[in-house]
């Protein structure tokens, strides 16, 4: 039997229109649709109907399935001579563990195709009304993940306290650590915060504030949230135009099923 192959499609950030003309090709054509726990269920109807759909999804504390199991499903499947879309949220290499997936088809002999995504690393700044980079603030940003303690252990913060803006992906439990961090190491205590939960979505809340106060005001919040910091948070309050309570009905609808939330992981599965 021929092999198949295996593509890692981006699904986007949450509004499940804001997924790439060829990922949403390679959906339509898949046999198989190995997606993640946060994706869109009108992407999923996207897929043929006689496709199989499984959730590898994993959720805070509760991970059904291992990295290593996913690896081995989008393997198997392929032996089979299927199409496997393996669909992520956000981009497939941003804190996605594209990588480790790809390097396990590499191992076994299964071809591969990544289709990039809309990572909400930008989606979310950009939805907040902040362009995470300005001519006239900055000409640069980085991206950081705050999953776990661990890797916030890792980073050199030192040096991303140089960088005019941060983007903090799944740092909503850790952002008091994240703050105290920043500050530490230099951030002033007025520098611009913007913490956005379901970006892109109907449920979109964004809190602005600066590193004095933004871990109380962003209390509330829900995940999966994205934090930015830099002077460009500013800017959202002239350039924000996102009225997620103004949506249509229609649009609403289109765009919440099943939360429609961002991944973040790019954020986790």
């Amino acid at each position: 039997m021929k092999i198949g192959v295996v593509q890692l499609v981006g699904a986007g950030p949450g509004d499940p229109e804001l997924i790439t003309v060829k990922g949403l090709r390679r959906l339509e054509q898949a046999d198989v649709v190995v997606h993640d726990r946060l994706i869109s269920r009108r992407l999923l109807d996207l897929a043929p109907s006689t496709a199989r759909r499984i959730d590898v999804g994993k959720t805070p504390g509760v991970h059904r399935w291992s990295q290593r199991r996913i690896n081995t499903l989008l393997v198997a499947e392929a032996r089979r001579g299927r199409s496997v879309v393996r669909l992520k949220g956000g981009d497939p290499f941003v804190f996605g563990r594209g990588g480790e997936e790809c390097e396990a088809l590499v191992e076994a002999g299964i071809p591969f195709e990544v289709v990039p995504g809309v990572s909400s690393a930008v989606a979310a700044a950009a939805y907040a009304g902040v362009p995470v980079t300005h001519r006239s603030h900055t000409s640069a940003f980085a991206v950081v993940t705050g999953h776990s303690s661990n890797e916030l252990d890792d980073l050199d913060w030192e040096a991303l306290c140089r960088v005019g803006t941060l983007v903090v992906l799944m740092g909503l439990g850790g952002l008091r650590r994240v703050v105290q961090t920043l500050r530490a190491n230099g951030r002033a205590a007025d520098t611009p915060v913007v913490v956005v939960s379901r970006a892109t979505v109907a449920e979109q809340r964004s809190v602005r504030g600066t590193l004095a106060d933004i871990v109380i005001k962003a209390r509330y919040l829900s995940t999966p949230a994205t934090i930015v910091v830099g002077d460009v948070v500013a800017l959202g309050d002239r350039l924000s135009w996102f009225v997620p309570q103004r949506m249509k009905p229609k649009d609403a609808r289109r765009t919440s099923a099943q939360g429609g939330a961002t991944r973040q992981a790019d954020d986790v599965a």
